[in-house]
């Protein structure tokens, strides 16, 4: 879907894109994380054929974005961390405008302005002016500009900055379901816990450099020779550490009176033992998965390692 490889670019003094390469399927929403100044819009920008890049690629289904940018946006949307709107302008006008610079008819742009605000579910604020509406509504009209043209692919820089915990739960549900529709989705957030709810993959940058790019399913569950297995009991248990080192098989990481973290190997036969051999040590076992760390764990796990293992980005002179 969207392919950036051996992306490269330079600021005056300061690389801030490092050969970054990334694949991003269809259908996908990725979060983009990383520290101030880890190259996140810059990335966005690159990869909306806003700036040119220094050197390296960004395909869009196959064709190059900076070959040819024009048609390139015509495929994509892009909303950055601050944008306007024309505040005296209704929420109809203000699409229908939108879509007359995306190219579509006249005849065609009120119906395509209802359908889209249809789906960012401000339908009813079609009459009211830009201006008088809350954060969370501009956001969402912001949105539906990005998407009214239907794009197959759509950047959003901090989308829920300044949004209050409502209003944040309702984008969450206009990403998912735009994802749903089939649209790519890369979001650029710090807001860890909100990008949970809804992002299926993760995007970490350090020093313009990608630290890791995984589906966040698989991401801080399994290792190549481990797997951290919660386990949960129906009840208190006594001494329940020493219970589970007397089994002999079960590394254990932490442990309450009620329920513990093991470590397995990560073959499915191992934990099928392991489940085996806590229920014949009569522990009430109540319920057995891998553990899943939060957004925010993983991520500073990773950049702790990234930092250990990288050295510092070398400067760039300027020329």
């Amino acid at each position: 879907m969207l392919e950036v490889e051996n992306l490269v670019f330079d600021y005056p003094g300061h690389r801030a894109l490092d050969d970054v390469s990334v694949r991003l399927e269809r259908g996908t929403i990725t979060a983009l994380v990383g520290p101030n100044g880890a190259g996140k819009s810059t990335l966005m920008r690159l990869c909306a054929a806003l700036d040119q890049p220094f050197s390296g690629t960004v395909r869009l289904d196959g064709e190059d974005v900076h070959a040819n940018p024009r048609a390139a946006h015509r495929r994509m949307g892009f909303l950055p961390d601050f944008f306007g709107l024309y505040d005296d302008l209704t929420v109809a006008q203000c699409l229908q405008y939108r879509a007359a610079a995306q190219g579509v008819p006249r005849a065609q742009r009120k119906t395509v302005a209802e359908t889209v605000a249809e789906r960012l579910e401000i339908a009813d604020r079609l009459g009211q002016k830009a201006g008088t509406l809350s954060r969370g509504l501009r956001q969402r009209l912001a949105i539906a500009q990005a998407v009214l043209h239907e794009p197959s692919f759509l950047m959003l820089d901090e989308p829920a900055s300044g949004l209050d915990p409502s209003a944040r739960i309702g984008l969450s549900g206009v990403l998912r379901n735009l994802a749903r529709d089939g649209m790519t989705i890369l979001v650029s957030s710090h807001i860890l816990a909100e990008l949970e709810d809804y992002s299926t993959h993760i995007l970490m940058l350090r020093q313009g450099q990608v630290v890791d790019h995984a589906p966040l399913t698989t991401m801080g569950q399994v290792t190549e020779r481990r797997v951290e297995i919660r386990l949960d009991f129906a009840r208190p248990i006594t001494e329940l550490r020493r219970r589970l080192i007397a089994i002999g098989s079960i590394e254990v990481i932490s442990c309450g009176i009620d329920e513990a973290i093991v470590v397995s190997d990560p073959d499915p036969s191992a934990r099928a033992a392991m489940l085996v051999s806590v229920i014949e040590a009569g522990l009430p076992l109540a319920s057995f998965a891998p553990e899943r760390r939060s957004l925010q764990d993983i991520y500073l796990a990773r950049m702790k390692a990234a930092a250990a293992e990288r050295p510092p980005l070398r400067l760039v002179k300027p020329s």
